[in-house]
């Protein structure tokens, strides 16, 4: 199919191509074109379904209608979620999203954001690796609009939308001091950004407050590894603390290979051991029993970012950074 140019609607509605041009970018009426040749030249365009391009508009307006949104890993459940609500968000003032995965790589991020300001996206909305601060600051430098999710540095002026995720997680904890569990474990990565250091935190705390923790029960796992070697390293945890009754997996990953893992050692949930995890996931709601979660706020993140960034991309002089909170909700289920 042929793509429509203004040359084809110029020839339709028998005006010059100048005269298209004016309409098809609002400045009909302040170059003196008539009402009537602006109707027609509208209607025509409408009936051969013209769509401006993209970089012809960005050349013209400086802007593309696009927002670059950078999250770790798009095959994860929760930011597949979070990228269908922001979508949803853009295409509802007229935006687009592009989409892209870092898989927590720091050297692929810088990358991604370089191609992004090359794309001349109007706006980021980025979850942000443990070493991108300096790439953040680059975009602030450039007064690039920008919004941090799920995670931030606590050093940096820039706006963000998280879960209060050490109260998640001390309400977890406590749920699970409530049922009687005097051996309550905790798995978590070795990343050391912010979200998992607050949920380790928060677990920490409620168990300290029953004077119950045991830092021999909590599991620091590589963050860059493969899952049959976090199935592996869990196996290796649990069989070195047998009277574990309890665990608290900090994110959903780790909570599929805890599952795996509890499957392969015969150990049976909740008789053996009570189960919660962070970020819902399907196979959790299919899991038989099924499992607890500690689900996080998708759709006020998503709906909030987008606000942030709108406020930013309309008026980056007057824009004061706002850092949102957003609370996360215990799901309880048959794992516990």
């Amino acid at each position: 199919m042929k793509k429509i140019t203004i040359k084809d609607i110029a020839t339709e509605a028998q005006v010059s191509i100048s005269t298209v041009s004016f309409v098809i970018n609002g400045k009909g009426g302040k170059m003196g074109i008539s009402p009537a040749v602006i109707k027609k030249v509208q209607e025509v365009a409408e009936k051969l379904n013209y769509r401006p391009s993209m970089i012809a508009t960005s050349l013209r307006t400086g802007k593309t209608r696009s927002i670059g949104l950078i999250v770790e890993d798009i095959s994860n459940q929760f930011f597949a979620d979070l990228a269908r609500v922001i979508e949803d968000e853009a295409k509802s003032i007229d935006y687009r999203v592009f989409y892209c995965s870092t898989g927590g790589d720091d050297e692929r991020s810088e990358e991604l954001i370089h191609s992004l300001l090359q794309a001349n996206v109007d706006g980021f909305i980025v979850t942000p690796t443990q070493n991108l601060e300096n790439s953040i600051d680059l975009l602030l430098k450039l007064k690039k609009p920008v919004v941090l999710i799920d995670r931030y540095f606590p050093g940096q002026r820039v706006s963000h939308v998280v879960m209060d995720n050490y109260e998640a997680s001390n309400s977890a904890a406590k749920f699970l001091i409530s049922k009687g569990r005097k051996n309550i474990a905790v798995v978590n990565n070795t990343s050391e950004m912010i979200q998992m250091k607050l949920r380790e935190d928060g677990y920490r705390d409620a168990l300290k407050e029953a004077e119950m923790y045991n830092p021999s029960l909590v599991l620091h796992m590589d963050y860059h590894t493969n899952e049959e070697a976090r199935i592996a390293g869990i196996i290796d945890f649990f069989e070195k603390n047998l009277d574990i009754d309890a665990v608290l997996f900090l994110a959903n990953y780790m909570g599929l290979a805890g599952l795996q893992a509890f499957r392969r050692m015969g150990i049976k949930i909740p008789e053996d051991i009570s189960v919660i995890s962070f970020d819902d996931h399907d196979s959790f709601k299919l899991h038989t029993p099924t499992i607890s979660v500690i689900e996080q706020p998708i759709e006020d993140i998503a709906v909030k970012s987008i606000q942030l960034l709108m406020s930013q991309m309309t008026d980056m002089e007057k824009f004061e950074v706002e850092k949102s909170l957003k609370k996360g909700k215990l799901i309880i289920r048959e794992s516990v």
